[in-house]
């Protein structure tokens, strides 16, 4: 380093400074640097070569590290250091940008950006580069992939942008104004006045935005508002550079001098707390551009277009000893830029050259730079040598020219036979959503593979994850490789990830492209989700469940109805069984079989899965076979022959589900008891024998049934405990068989592992030993095609792993009260006839319809998911389409499957837990119409549960008889909330909050407008509803909920059952009205129903901009009717009757929906005075409160 005195350096620059439009090599650039490289006499670029290293770098001072040269000639106009990456990118005045791979300045690549003027500034984001020229700003990748190209208008004049946040850019120059730019639509979204023109630098801090103008001031403007809070009037002339750090802003430029503009010498330096200058800093040369380099201290780089470089204090004084020289080839410096970690200093000179200044000999750019991608290497064209020993070299490396003569390896016809490679099978999307006319299917692309490529899998590893691929997982995990873990994506747990909007902006579609429901997992013991799909796609159960309604408060049948006519409503968008759950968790069953889990158990995974799943369906079964018992059987549930679906003092369920039992026992006296009994499912029994043997899933489900065991029992002839034999038969087979496969061991995992092998072992075996890897088949095996036994060969061997389980099972009761199961495939059916012929005698033939796995992942605690053959109605009524198809449901993630990952259980992480067989054409025998059993009864006047109160305290008249409400009428509603469980959130290193769970809310009260008629404005429902559960914070100030209010001992409000509001807000949808409110989405979600969008009249988005924030429904009743609500509290009867009054405004404002320009002004300027009002209601004058006054005057008037 250079630290004598300044003039001899100068001295030395003289002759270039007057030879600079000469093409000569420079007396200070190494002549190594432009070996083979003709200088352009126009000074156009040319190949850029490295400059030779430097020599030793003393750590913690900077010295020169390398040099290198972007193009020759041309001089560099901006430089920067990449924020994510080990990059330094320059940009030339011809327009063209290069960029350079850590501190050895590799090139990376080159590209030019504009064909004319010169890069003004570039700004690195997270996926590519942005390059600002006069007129033009373009998004580019780091390879020169051009993302988007946005052209400003011709009269600008661009020099300056500034990164607000992620997708927010402000860009500045000679004119008057400063444009605001949105990188994800690439739209102008906003253009703020400036007072003085001329911003050619912007910088920001947590408190202000920093404009930097030519006239020599410095602007400090607001982050919200970009108004001038401030201004410094720094240099009579012109401003140069300024920075800012901390409290301190650190300014250069020109001052006037009678002979023109001179560099001044004195930085100003200013103080921002105080917002006032402080002593100059006078340093000892031409200041052009500085940097505050915050490492151990707030020094300040001061660098002059000559090359000199000055360190000092900003608020002491220059020595002159800590100046160094930047060695330029050209004669003037022309950019300067420091990296993120402070480690180097970039120069570029106006000849093409870049220096790099390090304080350590291996500097990094950034504190945390991500691995860069790197272009594959150029093959080199010429021939590779051949070792002829090695047989599997390909011998297609060496190129054979054109002939028509016979070639060696043309071998005879007699010799050779035609070995195809079958294709894949035509994707499940396609299947599934296809629609035939004719014998011609049609069905849209998917887009799940390349146009006119087929990919074959060329190893067997590959086939475990490769169709798993587009399934992108929740936050846990995502950023391993699918290979090094067991367990497939789409199989592990899907977690929700919360943002500041909730849940509004979580994308459900990129996990469920069907139209079928999923189920949101986050609810407490959301652990029985996959069981709710299986029950919902058994097509009787359903239509028997939504047909059921009591008087009961906590009614699983009435409650999973419901759910279920949320689910059929649903077009792909996820439900939550919230308020399903809510009545499972007060079943006092539920909570001593242990079925409720703790939120610290269900989130650490600490429950064994299976067992508890197993226990749920075998709860479920009995629990809704006991309130169906309740009631009469409907009508809807006729046989086809008109005699009843069950019989007396039994359920529907019990006909479904139930089987008739004889248990047996024999004592050794001789003595035998035989009792009667039924079974709603059956638990799988294993053998004992370990030799490995084949066994049929038939023969261990026939083992199973018909159990036989030694136990001690009770023998009225011996009168006392005996060594009994307990045998039991069936009498009646069931219409729907459910088995618990009871895999809770290792032993019970062993045994099916094994009997897996045996099966996979028989199969090679029945195929001759030839059946070949991913679907690739023998000569043999091809011939056979066209036979039906040849039909059941075509299956790879992916297919046939980890299958012990049939999809199809025969049951038969023989004459002496036996039973005889066996499994059924479709070859069998051929040989037999069909299966509805076979039932005449007795047999019936039972298909798998649902399996439920357990899913064990060590990193998030396991799962349950099921595999769901869903039938042709539901694809009828969903998608028009007459078609089956087996889908995956792991939550709200669906995707459809093939049939044999059904039945495939590897025991490593997915074991069977629940199987379900249906019988075959078992919906054919009922008749399945839904009757909706809600009726208008439900809106009449009813009992409040509060015993204090009294009719002086009716907020609400009940509707009347000719009041009802028809199709198109308008309902205001809306409500309040308390809530149940408080959010769970961490706060991460960089002081963001994230969101693990969200707060668990419960419905407190619902209010019902009138929208039209005589009474409009009267509520017809003021229901506050009564909860068992413990309520944490009852939110007051914006529910009006107070302590009390929902104790039927002491509350004085009409206190109702959430059954009972659910089935009047249910009649209301189903009979066609539309609801008015504001912030509805959030109130239907809480209160758990699905509402069509074509009966949602909400004024947030009535009154809401693109892109813009959502307006309070405060603000919105004082600028458009001139009323202050919600002044102390909410109270939900104002709040509906002013969605209301906002929504007839709506329609007077923009006649009828006829004229959107006009409206679009009007909210042009709502929200224009709102940032003016900071979104504040002014405070009234009087503190009034007319609206209880308002509201009980007109109930006493009615």
């Amino acid at each position: 380093m250079n630290f004598e005195g300044l003039d001899p350096g100068l001295a030395e620059y003289a002759p270039a400074m007057h030879s600079a439009l000469d093409p000569v090599l420079d007396a200070h650039l190494n002549p190594s640097l432009l070996q083979n490289v003709e200088l352009d006499p126009e000074g156009v670029a040319l190949e850029a070569l490295p400059v030779q290293e430097s020599v030793h770098i003393m750590e913690g001072v900077y010295s020169e590290l390398h040099s290198v040269v972007a193009e020759v000639g041309v001089p560099v106009s901006v430089s920067h250091f990449d924020l994510h990456e080990e990059m330094l990118w320059v940009g030339s005045h011809g327009g063209h940008a290069t960029s350079f791979f850590g501190p050895a300045l590799e090139r990376y690549s080159s590209f030019q950006v504009n064909g004319s003027d010169d890069i003004r500034q570039i700004q690195s984001l997270e996926n590519g580069i942005l390059f600002l020229t006069k007129n033009n700003l373009k998004y580019m990748a780091r390879g020169g992939l051009i993302i988007f190209d946005y052209l400003l208008d011709e009269s600008e004049d661009m020099h300056s942008l500034l990164l607000t946040d992620s997708s927010t850019l402000l860009v500045g120059g000679l004119q008057n104004h400063i444009l605001e730019i949105d990188l994800n639509t690439v739209q102008e979204t906003q253009k703020y006045a400036v007072e003085m023109p001329g911003v050619t630098i912007m910088r920001q801090t947590n408190r202000f935005f920093f404009c930097g103008h030519t006239s020599g001031k410095v602007s400090l403007r607001d982050l919200r508002t970009f108004k001038v809070e401030h201004e410094f009037d720094a240099f009579s002339g012109s401003l140069s550079d300024f920075d800012v750090h901390g409290n301190l802003l650190a300014a250069c430029g020109f001052s006037s001098r009678l002979t023109g503009l001179a560099c001044d010498r004195f930085l100003k330096v200013y103080d921002l707390r105080m917002m006032r200058a402080i002593t100059p800093l006078q340093v000892h040369v031409d200041p052009a551009f500085l940097r505050f380099i915050p490492t151990y201290t707030s020094r300040l780089a001061i660098i002059s277009q000559s090359g000199q470089c000055q360190f000092c204090e900003p608020t002491g004084l220059a020595n002159p000893a800590d100046i160094f020289h930047v060695n330029p080839v050209g004669p003037l410096l022309m950019t300067f830029d420091v990296s993120a970690s402070k480690q180097a200093l970039a120069f570029g000179d106006s000849e093409g050259c870049v220096h790099l200044w390090t304080d350590s000999p291996e500097p990094s750019f950034n504190p945390y730079s991500r691995e860069t991608e790197f272009a594959l290497p150029c093959l080199v064209d010429s021939l590779p040598p051949l070792d002829w020993s090695q047989d599997l070299l390909p011998l297609s490396l060496i190129p054979v020219p054109l002939t028509t003569d016979t070639l060696l390896s043309d071998w005879p016809a007699a010799n050779s036979a035609p070995a195809p490679r079958r294709a894949p099978p035509v994707d499940a999307e396609i299947l599934r959503t296809m629609k035939k006319v004719g014998f011609i299917g049609y069905a849209p692309n998917p887009r799940t593979r390349l146009r006119n490529q087929i990919p074959y899998r060329l190893k067997e590893s590959d086939s475990e994850f490769d169709s798993f691929s587009q399934v992108t997982e929740s936050p846990i995990g995502r950023e391993e490789e699918p290979h090094l873990h067991m367990v497939s994506k789409k199989y592990r747990k899907v977690t929700i990830k919360y943002s500041k909007l909730g849940l509004e902006d979580f994308d459900f579609k990129h996990y469920n492209k069907t139209l079928f429901a999923g189920l949101e997992p986050h609810i407490p013991n959301a652990y029985c989700n996959c069981m709710i799909q299986v029950l919902y796609f058994l097509e009787p159960v359903r239509c028997l469940i939504q047909n059921h309604l009591c008087q009961k408060e906590f009614c699983l049948a009435c409650e999973l109805g419901f759910l279920f006519h949320m689910l059929d409503l649903s077009r792909g968008d996820p439900c939550q069984g919230s308020n399903f759950l809510r009545a499972f968790r007060t079943i006092p069953e539920a909570s001593a079989l242990g079925l409720i889990l703790a939120d610290s158990d269900e989130a650490s995974g600490k429950g064994n899965l299976a067992r508890l799943i197993q226990r749920w369906n075998r709860f479920i079964l009995t629990q809704l076979h006991q309130d169906m018992q309740e009631l009469e059987v409907p009508q809807a549930y006729r046989g086809a022959g008109g005699s009843s679906f069950c019989s007396s003092g039994d359920s529907v369920i019990g006909q479904l589900f139930s089987c008739e039992m004889e248990n047996c026992s024999l004592c050794r006296c001789g003595s035998e008891t035989v009792r009667a009994s039924s079974t709603l499912l059956f638990t799988l029994s294993y053998p004992e024998d370990k030799t490995g043997k084949n066994c049929d899933f038939a023969q261990v489900l026939k083992r199973s049934i018909c159990l036989e065991q030694n136990t001690q029992a009770w023998c009225d002839n011996c009168e006392k405990y005996q060594p009994t034999i307990q045998t039991r038969n069936i009498r009646h087979l069931p219409d729907i068989l459910v088995i618990n496969c009871e895999v809770n061991s290792l032993k019970e995992a062993d045994f099916w592992r094994m009997q897996a092998e045996v099966a996979f072992k028989m199969a090679i075996k029945k195929h001759g030993g030839e059946i070949s890897k991913n679907k690739e088949f023998a000569l043999a095996d091809w011939k056979e095609l066209g036979s039906p036994e040849g039909m059941l060969m075509c299956s790879s061997i992916e297919e046939l792993k980890n299958v012990w389980l049939p999809f199809s099972i025969r049951m038969k009761i023989t004459k002496n009260k036996g039973l005889d199961v066996c499994n059924w495939t479709d070859g069998d059916e051929i040989q037999w006839g069909p299966a509805r012929a076979e039932e005449e005698h007795g047999v019936s033939v039972y298909d798998l319809m649902a399996t439920v796995v357990h899913i064990l992942d060590s990193r998030t605690g396991g799962s349950l998911v099921a595999h769901i053959k869903v039938g042709e109605t539901y694809h009828q009524r969903k998608e028009g389409v007459t078609h089956q198809q087996w889908y995956l449901f792991n939550d709200f993630l669906i995707e459809p499957i093939d049939k044999h990952e059904a039945v495939q259980f590897d025991m490593n992480w997915k074991v069977p837990a629940i199987l379900y067989y249906v019988k075959r054409n078992l919906n054919s025998k009922y008749n399945l119409n839904i009757k909706n059993p809600i009726e208008a009864s439900v809106l009449l006047a009813e009992a409040s549960l509060a015993r204090k109160q009294r009719k002086t305290h009716t907020t609400f008249i009940p509707l009347m008889l000719n009041e009802m409400p028809q199709v198109g009428d308008l309902v205001g509603l809306d409500a309040e909330f308390v809530t149940l469980n408080e959010e769970e959130a961490e706060l991460r290193s960089d002081g963001t909050k994230s969101t693990i769970k969200p707060s668990q809310m419960s419905v407190a009260r619902i209010t019902c407008v009138r929208g039209q008629g005589p009474n409009e404005g009267i509520p017809f429902i003021d229901d506050y509803i009564s909860t068992q559960e413990q309520v944490v914070d009852y939110l007051t100030q914006y529910s009006g909920i107070k302590p009390g209010d929902l104790d039927a001992k002491i509350s004085s409000k009409h206190l109702t059952t959430l059954k009972s509001t659910y089935l009047k807000l249910r009649f209301l949808i189903d009979i066609g009205v539309k609801f008015v409110g504001h912030g509805l989405q959030k109130d239907f979600r809480v209160i758990n129903l699905m509402v069509p969008k074509d009966q949602v009249l909400d004024t947030v988005y009535l009154f809401h901009m693109p892109r813009k924030r959502m307006i309070s429904l405060r603000f919105l009743a004082w600028y458009f009717l001139d009323l202050k609500i919600q002044g102390e509290t909410h109270d939900s009867i104002e709040d509906a009757r002013t969605a209301l009054q906002l929504y007839r405004k709506y329609l007077e404002l923009s006649k009828n929906g006829t004229e959107p320009e006009s409206f679009h002004k009007v909210l042009k300027g709502l929200y224009e005075k709102g940032r003016k009002m900071d979104w504040k209601v002014p405070e009234p004058e009087g503190q009034t409160s007319p609206k209880n006054a308002a509201v009980f005057s007109s109930v006493l008037a009615l």
